[in-house]
This record gives C-alpha cells, sequence and structure tokens, in this order.
C-alpha cells in the first residue's frame, strides 16, 4: 500500500487537509484509532463560527472561511448525502478587561466583518432578560465576592454573521465524503506506532498492525494525540511553542424563557466577565461551556485515552451557576448533563500550521477549541504550505501566503509558525 499523503487523524480538520490535498491531485490515505470521522475532539466541540481573535490572520481566516460554512455544499463540491447545517445566530462579545473591544475591533475593520457596538441599555434591549452588571473578574462559587451586587454595567460587540453548525461530527463526516470522491481511501481503528525516515525526510507511516505504508508526506492532525505523533516521528525540538492535552466540558441545560426568538436560536454570548460563554441549539437546548477563568483549575492530561469521560457536578454547577447570573431566569439542574473532551491546546491558544524539522512532515496542531470554525481554510492552508515546501521554497524563510477565495484577504501563514513568538495578545483562554 502506497500514497503521496498519509494524514493522521481525521477530525474536521484532518478530513478537510485531505480533501484540499485530494481535490489537488494528491494521493492521499487517512488514518484514525476512532471508528469513524470527527469521533475524537469533533464530537466533543461547541462548534461556534466567531471572528472574535486577538491576531488578524486569526480574525481573516475565521472571516473567509464562514463563508464556507454559510454555503457548505457548495463547498463539497460533491453530493454528501445529510449536509452539516450553519444556524447563523449572532454573537455578542461582552466588554471585558482581558479582552477589550479596542484590541479587536480595529481587526473587524481591516477584514471587513460587519459589527456592532452596544451599549448596556442596547445589550439589555437585544438579549431579553440578560444581567447587564460587570462581575469581572469571575470567581469560584464557594468566594462570597462571587455573589456581590454588580457595580458597573456591561456593554458589547455584536457580529450578526456569528453562529454555530448544529452537527459538528456530520461536518467531518461530510468533509471525509468528500475526500473520498477525490480518492482519498480511510482506514479505521487504526493507531501509529511509528514513522520511518530516509535520507533526511519522512517514508513511511507504520501501523499497530504492522501495516507500513510508504508515502513522501505526513500531516499530523492527530488532535490531543498529535504531542505523541511528533515524538514519534521525532520532531518538535525546533518548537518555540508546545501542545497538551486539556481535558474540557460542556454543560447541556434547557434555554432560560424569553432566550429563543421566534423559530430561531437567541444570540451566543462570549462572557469572558464570569467566565462561560453560551450558545442555543434548535429546539430549546443552550450549551454552557467555560473561557479558563483564572479562578479554575485547568485540567490537563498526561494521557488522553486515560480522561474520565463523564461531566462531573463541580464542573457543571460552575459553569451553569455562572451562566444564570447572566440569565437569571436559567434553571441550574441538580444533574450533570453534557460532553466531555479532550483539547490539544498551544501555549498561546493559536494553532500551529506548518513543517518540521523533519522533511515532509507537517502539522495541524493546537487545534481544539477554537479552530473548528477555520477548519474548510485549514485544509487550504496546509496544501497551500506543502505545495510550496515540496516545491523547493522554504516556508521558514519565506512563509507561503493564502488568498481568500471569498474574501480576497491575503492570509501571512507565518502567524501559525511552529517558530513564531508566543502571541502575547493572546487572551489566554478560548477565545484566542
Amino acid at each position: 500500500m502506497a500514497a503521496d499523503v498519509v494524514v493522521i487523524g481525521s477530525g474536521v480538520v484532518g478530513a478537510s487537509v485531505a480533501l484540499e490535498l485530494g481535490r489537488r491531485g494528491w494521493r492521499v490515505t487517512v488514518v484514525d484509532k476512532a471508528g469513524a470521522p470527527g469521533h475524537g475532539s469533533t464530537a466533543a466541540s461547541s462548534a461556534v463560527v466567531r471572528f472574535n481573535f486577538s491576531t488578524l490572520a486569526g480574525v481573516s481566516a475565521a472571516w473567509e472561511a464562514h463563508f464556507a460554512w454559510r454555503a457548505w455544499a457548495e463547498h463539497l463540491g460533491c453530493d454528501v448525502g445529510q449536509p452539516a447545517r450553519f444556524e447563523r445566530c449572532g454573537l455578542a462579545m461582552l466588554d471585558v478587561p482581558a479582552a477589550p473591544r479596542s484590541a479587536y475591533v480595529p481587526l473587524f475593520k481591516e477584514a471587513g466583518v460587519p459589527f456592532e457596538e452596544w451599549s448596556s441599555a442596547e445589550l439589555r434591549e437585544r438579549i431579553p432578560g440578560i444581567d447587564v452588571g460587570s462581575y469581572w473578574p469571575p470567581k469560584r462559587l464557594d468566594d462570597n465576592r462571587f455573589w456581590a451586587d454588580a457595580e458597573s454595567a456591561l456593554g458589547a460587540v455584536y457580529t450578526p454573521d456569528a453562529g454555530f453548525v448544529t452537527d459538528p461530527a456530520l461536518a467531518a463526516q461530510n468533509l471525509a465524503a468528500a475526500a473520498r470522491f477525490h480518492g482519498a481511501q480511510f482506514r479505521f481503528r487504526t493507531t501509529v506506532c511509528g514513522v520511518e525516515r530516509a535520507d533526511g525526510r519522512v517514508s513511511a507511516v507504520v501501523l499497530g498492525d504492522g501495516t507500513r505504508i510508504p508515502c513522501a508526506v505526513v500531516v499530523n492532525a492527530a488532535g490531543p494525540w498529535s504531542t505523541r505523533v511528533n515524538e514519534l516521528a521525532g520532531v518538535g525540538a525546533d518548537f518555540t511553542v508546545s501542545c497538551r492535552p486539556l481535558r474540557q466540558e460542556v454543560a447541556h441545560v434547557a434555554a432560560p424563557p424569553g432566550y429563543q426568538s421566534g423559530a430561531g436560536v437567541g444570540i451566543s454570548v462570549a462572557d469572558m466577565d464570569l467566565g462561560t460563554y453560551l450558545r442555543g441549539e434548535p429546539g430549546g437546548g443552550l450549551l454552557v461551556g467555560g473561557t479558563e477563568p483564572e479562578c479554575d483549575p485547568l485540567q490537563w492530561a498526561d494521557d488522553p485515552d486515560a480522561v474520565a469521560t463523564h461531566p462531573t457536578m463541580a464542573v457543571f454547577e460552575a459553569q451553569v451557576t455562572r451562566a444564570a447570573r447572566r440569565l437569571p431566569e436559567l434553571t441550574v439542574p441538580n444533574r450533570a448533563r453534557g460532553v466531555v473532551g479532550v483539547y490539544d491546546v498551544a501555549d498561546d491558544w493559536t494553532p500551529i500550521y506548518d513543517r518540521t524539522g523533519l522533511d515532509g512532515f507537517y502539522v495541524a496542531m493546537g487545534t481544539s477549541g477554537n479552530q473548528f470554525k477555520n477548519a474548510p481554510v485549514v485544509g487550504k492552508f496546509l496544501a497551500a504550505i506543502i505545495e510550496q515546501t515540496e516545491n523547493g521554497t522554504d516556508h521558514d524563510t519565506r512563509p507561503a501566503q493564502y488568498l481568500g477565495e471569498h474574501t480576497g484577504l491575503e492570509i501571512d501563514l507565518s502567524a501559525f509558525s511552529r517558530k513564531r513568538p508566543r502571541n502575547t495578545e493572546s487572551s489566554g483562554t478560548v477565545l484566542g
């Protein structure tokens, strides 16, 4: 069995890479330890499509990618059966000192992202029942200050084109189906146990069942297992940014009365002031996730396979109670319900899309938590980096550029370099 490219991982990122390389005529084989596309971190994603990032490249990528979500069938370019659906509901980013609007509104303007700046009165009017009080910084529930009255009010920046994908695993399955249409092959329930090299470049991937797949290029899109795969390949010594697996929980509750508007879904809320984000679900549900507030310990994982996959009452209660401060009519159930996932998190919450010190070995890592939305363009980013590098241009010294097909924006892909300076403008949270 031989392939031009082996993609390790069939989440929404790996499947997108496989599709874009297949479209360009590469013979692609995708291997994954799961049983189907999108069954890892992708399945636990809240699948929020938003544009708030701390870098112009991040904002531009998200704005470009959202056009693909809005016209998903056209992006896929072939019949995949049931396509994933994008729900445009808008998102309100509440004001917070850690991510002031002055830091990202200029990026919106430069990238052409439509937005509205809301006062506290406008915020109260647009999201029925919301408490616009400022409670910064986020606090634990056992801290008496958590229950203190607000002394000031918040405004927000609203992006009407934001939303979410209703079924993230289906989106990955759609991309995989489109990749198959272009000749990609998939091998599931298969672990990678070795990466061979010859004459200074990658030469084969060795699977757990002893199968050896000769190849010229490997793309590591293994999510929380990506660092382990890098170790198999002997790469990573020149990285200035590292990645670690992080256990995350997202709570599922019933939305409070009045949150939904008509037959639609209520406006999503990014609320770093209380340490949560909220997004509705069709049918009256509400997803509540965390934004890594400093008062909460992060659940780093040494072994992604050993992570407990059931939601805990402690995290559920903290997240939903914080959400109930913002939406006072929200009921806090006495039983935890939600999903647990393992994120692949970079030090500065900015992904790494790059070549490595081993010729032919590329990475799409550090993507979990905030890159689902960018998946349609991530495949194009990797294709551009791979084709430029394999044609003899050093991406380290002459970084590849990507010109947005929908926006016309030029994105400098060195922003996602493994050797980049750490992004000091990052919020240090899932919001990037």
